[in-house]
């Protein structure tokens, strides 16, 4: 497996990878948070400057990837409070056929190596219940629950749910 940074020529199959990686959460939603999901998903959100796009190879094909925001970047906007002081780990995604293959947890070990490398000592994310796996995974891998982060952007009782990891 080989970790490295996104090429822009990559960024549309990337957004497509991560659409059908969360597709299956569709009928657990309402339709409006889905089509909000998609939406973002699709979005080129992880092209601004800042935005570091980082994929994982296997055989020569993209198995996963993930987008790490740096934390000056406004990225829940409106939903949150104040700004986190930390790099956020995003849209982090795996194709059905790389799962199980240590894929989605070396996307996360690369970007707390960023994250720290940058002389930062906590990363974050936020997640939904929907996404059973990722929380499982991101308990596994020690992120703690931070509820004063917690947000509902569509006012459908889904809460996005705050993670915070030490790097």
């Amino acid at each position: 497996m080989i970790i490295r940074n996104a090429k822009v020529e990559e960024l549309v199959h990337i957004r497509e990878m991560r659409l059908h990686a969360y597709e299956e959460h569709a009928p657990k939603i309402p339709e409006a948070h889905w089509n909000a999901l998609q939406q973002s998903i699709l979005s080129d959100a992880d092209s601004k400057p800042g935005i570091e796009r980082i994929v994982a190879e296997i055989d020569g094909e993209i198995a996963g990837s993930v987008a790490l925001f740096a934390p000056d970047k406004q990225i829940y906007e409106g939903l949150l409070d104040e700004e986190l002081n930390y790099p956020e780990l995003r849209m982090l995604a795996i194709s059905r056929q790389a799962r199980g293959k240590g894929v989605a947890t070396a996307l996360i070990h690369e970007c707390m190596k960023r994250t720290k490398e940058k002389g930062f000592t906590e990363m974050g994310l936020h997640t939904a219940d929907f996404m059973e796996n990722a929380i499982t995974l991101y308990t596994h891998l020690g992120f703690e629950r931070l509820p004063q982060y917690d947000f509902e952007p569509a006012n459908d009782g889904i809460i996005v749910k705050a993670f915070r990891i030490k790097v």
